[in-house]
């Protein structure tokens, strides 16, 4: 059942009268997830998405050809909660008409393009409760004199108009992704044009680098997934160029997938990681970046490996390469040759030499990740009324504000962000479906399933 329309109230009361129970700021697949478990739960209330793109899209810049998930179809935005919901990605591949050509393929892991129409086949179920083509600006408190905040105010801009717009919510949910990060020494006075992000890659790089059988020179700058993903995309994409990667590690690691490994994004998890000291929190996720950041899946590996040998075969000669990679370079700065191409300036990591880039490039691709302390800009509002003077939050995703400074049936609720308090698996889509019905039932709770119950329906 999806929520019902938003209604202005023209009642005065000493309570702030609210346009709605809910309005989620972003929505990718964290917003998505709170929608489908909203509606698994046959829960009536007045939910708005505020979303900055004009139609759903989970990372367009990096739906590469053959670029697979990294993790198991069941892992999608309703099984792990209920998997008799109309939202499974099974179902959506029976709606397809494609289950039984899938289940032939043998695999977990769909390719990403097929996940991204997953999503957001899921997503086009709620169009009506989404407000596409509109940036949020901030949310703030509607005070109230009579006591403690009840509402709050959201606002935001209409991208092609620029035209603003407020509502007033009960509760917020902010999940509103991670920016790009950028290296401080490539993003004073803006970007190069030849300087993009991953975010950017499938749709800039083409605009740049117009001719696909010149043999154009093109930069890599990062040692993770996206990178590597890029480097050997750009292999096929313009064959006849010549390819540098360049990563601040002395070689690139693979990523660990590991049955036992694995179990650390198991939705149990989350409780025993947040009921830890901050420093024991600190060293667990420092011990488990090996699963997620500044790493590449071993089939990827080899296959870049694979390509590197080839060459190997041919050509001894290592500086005629169309396709190197090369270890302990930190990029710490660029300069913009006369015929507009960039040299890069690298750091040795091994010991702190500074010289510049042999080649000059027609562009340079950032796979160097992303910030997720957007919400701190779109609260800076609210922040008088934080306890600690930062946005921690409790273990169901509540921020906590001062005593008696927010009514407990009104607050804010982070996603995305929360990876110091909640573990490695909050900034992913592995726990999500378990996710968005932890945050239904912390928001509704006297709508919600009681305890022990899976709020699934009955066969």
């Amino acid at each position: 059942m999806l929520s019902e329309p938003a209604h202005h109230t023209s009642q005065t009361s000493a309570a702030l009268q609210y346009q709605y129970d809910l309005v989620c700021i972003g929505f990718g697949p964290a917003s998505l997830a709170i929608a489908i478990a909203l509606h698994d739960r046959e829960i009536k209330a007045r939910v708005l998405y505020i979303e900055r793109q004009r139609t759903f899209v989970w990372h367009a810049g990096m739906l590469l050809p053959n670029a697979r998930m990294q993790i198991s179809f069941l892992k999608d935005l309703a099984t792990l909660r209920n998997p008799r919901s109309k939202f499974t990605f099974v179902n959506y591949l029976k709606s397809k008409n494609r289950l039984v050509a899938f289940t032939n393929l043998s695999t977990f892991l769909p390719l990403r393009e097929e996940y991204n129409d997953y999503m957001s086949w899921c997503a086009s179920h709620f169009e009506e409760d989404v407000q596409y083509g509109h940036e949020t600006i901030c949310v703030s408190p509607a005070e109230n004199r009579m006591g403690p905040i009840q509402a709050w105010r959201v606002l935001s801009r209409n991208v092609e108009t620029n035209e603003t717009n407020t509502v007033t919510a009960r509760s917020v949910v902010v999940a509103i992704g991670g920016k790009p990060r950028i290296p401080p020494a490539l993003s004073t006075g803006g970007l190069d044009r030849r300087i993009i992000h991953s975010s950017l890659y499938s749709k800039a790089a083409p605009s740049i680098l117009t001719d696909a059988n010149k043999a154009h020179n093109v930069a890599v700058i990062g040692g993770g997934q996206s990178a590597a993903e890029i480097f050997n995309d750009l292999q096929s994409r313009y064959p006849n160029s010549y390819i540098t990667l360049y990563t601040g590690a002395s070689a690139l690691k693979p990523s660990d997938d590991s049955p036992f490994v694995n179990e650390i994004f198991d939705p149990e998890r989350v409780d025993m990681f947040y009921d830890l000291p901050t420093e024991s929190r600190l060293k667990t996720t420092w011990s488990d970046k090996a699963t997620n950041y500044g790493v590449i899946r071993p089939e990827l590996l080899d296959r870049m490996y694979e390509s590197m040998y080839h060459q190997r075969l041919h050509e001894p000669d290592q500086s005629k390469w169309q396709y190197k990679i090369v270890a302990w370079r930190e990029v710490v700065g660029f300069e913009t040759c006369p015929d507009r191409r960039i040299r890069l300036k690298l750091k040795n990591t091994s010991n702190g030499e500074i010289t510049m880039s042999d080649s000059s490039f027609d562009l340079a691709v950032l796979g160097t990740g992303y910030e997720r302390n957007g919400h701190e800009t779109l609260l800076e509002p609210a922040r008088h009324l934080l306890r600690e003077n930062r946005y921690a939050v409790e273990r169901n995703y509540k921020v906590k504000f001062r005593k008696d400074a927010v009514a407990s049936d009104c607050g804010i609720w982070l996603q995305g962000c929360c990876e110091d308090s909640h573990g490695l698996s909050d900034s992913l889509l592995s726990i999500l479906a378990v996710r968005g019905g932890e945050m239904v039932d912390a928001i509704f709770p006297m709508q919600s399933p009681g305890p022990g119950k899976s709020g699934c329906a009955k066969l």
